[in-house]
């Protein structure tokens, strides 16, 4: 942690910056967006402080960088998403995804969990399915799949019965707990009703999630670190 703290704090400065000026999400700009995905370029940053060489050489952690460049994307495509870019930006995401989990890897498979984060998923969609019309109606469902297999994907790599778990696979499950929240809230908010302080949840989950994902890659540094000392 204390490595890793310092290599963070562009990060927090970006997020505290969106959350003073607090843009209204009413008149989007590329100022505003620029002023969201801010804290997605910082966390670029932050793996590329640990260098190309360890990034090439830990494929998890370039596709955690490139889960983060489509998040970016998604982001910008979010702040119009009242001018029709809201499945523009579910894309990205959804991209986003498929990279985290296949940075967590299917080992361990864990299949207990896997069904855990199925009833979870089937129970939001079932949720949100009466809310929903349209294009959205599998839209949301497949987005949903793909978000309850990455979240499967991050617990099941944590291992708490057998004393395998690191804090960097605390790190990605906890990490991706948030963003389901995050995009739960989302939903609910865009299909089924007002969520009072719903800007303040998405986006502060949503950052936390991202940051503790990105600590997930620097695990194979860590592993690294601990042979040389040896």
């Amino acid at each position: 942690v204390k490595s890793e703290g310092p290599k963070l704090v562009p990060f927090f400065k970006a997020t505290c910056v969106y959350f003073v000026l607090w843009l209204p999400t009413s008149s989007p700009s590329w100022f505003s967006a620029l002023i969201k995905c801010l804290p997605i370029f910082c966390l670029w940053v932050f793996l590329l402080a640990h260098g190309i060489n360890f990034l090439v050489a830990h494929r998890s952690a370039s596709r955690i960088l490139a889960g983060l460049i489509f998040s970016a994307v998604g982001d910008a495509f979010l702040i119009w998403q009242e001018q029709g870019y809201f499945i523009h930006g579910l894309l990205m995401f959804a991209i986003t995804h498929i990279l985290y989990s296949s940075a967590f890897g299917m080992k361990p498979l864990d299949l207990k969990a896997g069904l855990l984060m199925g009833l979870v998923s089937s129970s939001c969609y079932a949720f949100l399915y009466s809310y929903l019309s349209g294009p959205f109606t599998y839209l949301v469902a497949v987005y949903i799949a793909l978000i309850g297999f990455m979240g499967w994907r991050a617990v099941a790599g944590m291992q708490l019965y057998n004393d395998l778990w690191t804090w960097t696979k605390l790190s990605a499950c906890i990490g991706a707990m948030l963003f389901m929240v995050s995009d739960l809230t989302i939903a609910v908010n865009k299909f089924c009703f007002p969520v009072p302080y719903s800007r303040v949840i998405i986006m502060a989950t949503y950052y936390a999630a991202q940051m503790l994902i990105a600590l997930s890659a620097v695990e194979s540094r860590d592993e690294e670190d601990f042979k040389k000392r040896s």
